[in-house]
C-alpha cells in the first residue's frame, strides 16, 4: 500500500462510512522520521507528548502515533495512525472524545511495556487511566 492514499473509511467510534478521507498506509521505503516528513505533507502530525505532564508517546523514530484533525459536510472527523517500523494502522472518529481514548490507550500501552517514559503509577488497565493521563500535553505558557 502506499504512504498515502484517499479512499472510504468508517469512522470507529460512529461507524459511518466517509468517502475522500486520506489514508496513512505502511511506509518501509525509509526510516520513521521520512515518514513524518511525509505525513506532514498531508496535513498530520506526530503526537510527541501525551497527558498532563507530558510524557512520551512512543519511542521516535521507531514507534509514533499520529493525528489530523479535518471534517466533512457533517462535522469534524479526527484521524489518528500509529506507525511501529514501518507497519502502519490508520483509524477515524467523529468524535474528540473517542479519538482522545484511541490515543490514551496507545500510550498506556507503550507506557505499560516499557516502550516509553511514562506516568509511574499506572493502573492495570487503559480503561482506569485517570483524566491527567487522558489528554493531549498542553505546553506551558512561558
Amino acid at each position: 500500500m502506499n504512504a498515502t492514499t484517499t479512499k472510504t473509511v468508517t469512522t470507529a467510534d460512529t461507524g459511518e462510512a466517509i468517502d475522500g478521507v486520506t489514508v496513512l498506509g505502511d511506509y518501509h521505503m525509509n526510516g520513521g522520521y521520512d515518514w513524518m516528513e511525509l505525513i506532514g505533507e498531508h496535513g498530520w502530525a506526530v503526537i510527541p507528548s501525551w497527558g498532563h505532564e507530558g510524557w512520551d508517546l512512543g519511542q521516535w523514530p521507531y514507534v509514533m502515533v499520529a493525528g489530523i484533525r479535518t471534517a466533512d459536510a457533517i462535522g469534524n472527523l479526527f484521524g489518528m495512525a500509529t506507525y511501529c517500523e514501518g507497519d502502519v494502522t490508520c483509524t477515524y472518529y467523529r468524535t474528540k472524545a473517542r479519538f482522545w481514548d484511541a490515543i490514551s490507550e496507545q500510550a498506556f500501552f507503550h507506557w505499560k511495556n516499557g516502550q516509553a517514559h511514562g506516568p509511574e503509577d499506572l493502573p492495570e488497565a487503559a480503561a482506569e487511566l485517570p483524566s491527567r493521563y487522558r489528554m493531549p500535553y498542553a505546553v506551558p505558557a512561558a
